[in-house]
């Protein structure tokens, strides 16, 4: 195996060995700090355009299989890791972790001091960086385009069920996400970012889920006035990305986190009852808090380590939001219950003809 470099925009070079596809390759780069889960995180698409350093120190134990993957295809730009196993040992496994990079083209840096990455954006923030067979690469650092565009579906798709009819607006939605809305029964029909108001009502949902996704959620803007009239008219959920962008739609403003929030075990508090829940996350931007207008939205989770806004919660309207991601996978599945309680305001919603007589 050739001899490779993460080059970052700062100019310090990490050398390591290339597996996965040999070649070149650009990309945020930022870190993840869950022990397990590798599959899902690399089919993860709010990881496009970066480049994910594993701090966990062995990857590619347990292989990849069949059933893990939250979306088709890879969706990172790069991986940067310290030990590859390349012998993976599971019951379920089908190929091997840097099979499954080279065959999908996304190349990958095994042997490196992930720590000394991990310490570098920490103190530096996320930063560009180039995969690369030669140390002299020159790192481009410019803004991404629009990355939503490139994950989003390009049209409806239905999964049919008995239960309320619930329209998914894919940001770059996970495969856990739809999943956890079909096992209760929900008929969803995933819709592009780029769905209208006027084309939402065509679909008579009984409620709006916008999902996770990658990238700045101003990069969206000119979605907003559409995101908040259909906030206004059906019961909704945003999160992660969705959680911006709904908050971005009343006025308020976001900012880029210094090295964000990415790994399976980030603590979370409840403001109403005071619990703590453990929360998978993946986001560099978060909601501010001074540009809340606190008469229209109240702030429902706080993130233990940084008291950043993890949830908002509308005032009048039945619209909650949340920054975390309930579906887990991978991750803990503490915060299950978010779904539960936006299919019950959907039922309640629905019982006072909420959506027709707004």
């Amino acid at each position: 195996m050739d001899t490779g470099y993460l080059i970052l925009e700062t100019g310090d070079v990490f050398e390591g060995t290339m597996v996965g596809k040999n070649v070149s390759s650009t990309g945020e780069v930022v870190f993840n700090t869950s022990m397990t889960g590798y599959q899902e995180i690399m089919t993860d698409p709010s990881y496009t355009g970066q480049i994910i350093t594993f701090c966990y120190p062995l990857i590619g134990n347990y292989g990849i299989n069949h059933f893990d993957n939250e979306s088709i295809g890879l969706h990172l730009s790069g991986a940067v890791i310290s030990d590859l196993c390349t012998t993976p040992s599971h019951y379920l496994a089908i190929k091997s972790f840097a099979e499954h990079l080279a065959n999908e083209g996304i190349p990958c840096l095994a042997g490196v001091d992930t720590r000394a990455i991990v310490k570098k954006i920490r103190k530096n923030g996320t930063m560009k960086g180039v995969i690369s067979k030669t140390p002299s690469k020159h790192v481009p650092i410019g803004q991404d385009n629009l990355l939503v565009k490139k994950v989003s579906t390009h049209s409806v798709q239905q999964y049919e069920g008995s239960g309320p009819h619930i329209v998914l607006v894919d940001y770059g939605y996970k495969k856990s996400m739809l999943e956890a809305l079909l096992k209760v029964g929900c008929k969803v029909s995933v819709v592009p970012y780029s769905t209208t108001f006027e084309e939402m009502q065509s679909l008579k949902p009984e409620g709006v889920m916008f999902s996770n996704g990658p990238g700045d959620p101003m990069m969206v803007s000119s979605m907003f006035q559409e995101v908040k009239k259909i906030t206004e008219n059906f019961p909704s959920l945003g999160i992660c990305l969705g959680h911006q962008i709904i908050a971005l739609a009343y006025g308020a403003k976001t900012s880029k986190l210094l090295f964000g929030h990415r790994g399976g075990n980030h603590p979370v508090k409840e403001i109403e009852s005071g619990k703590v829940w453990m929360t998978p996350q993946n986001h560099g931007y978060v909601v501010t808090e001074d540009s809340i207008n606190h008469e229209i939205f109240g702030v429902t989770y706080r993130n233990i380590n940084d008291q950043s806004i993890e949830g908002l919660k509308h005032k009048k309207l039945p619209i909650v939001t949340v920054q975390f991601h309930p579906e887990s996978h991978p991750g803990p599945s503490d915060t299950e219950h978010i779904f539960k309680e936006f299919l019950a305001t959907v039922g309640k919603a629905g019982d006072l003809k909420y959506a027709t007589t707004k």
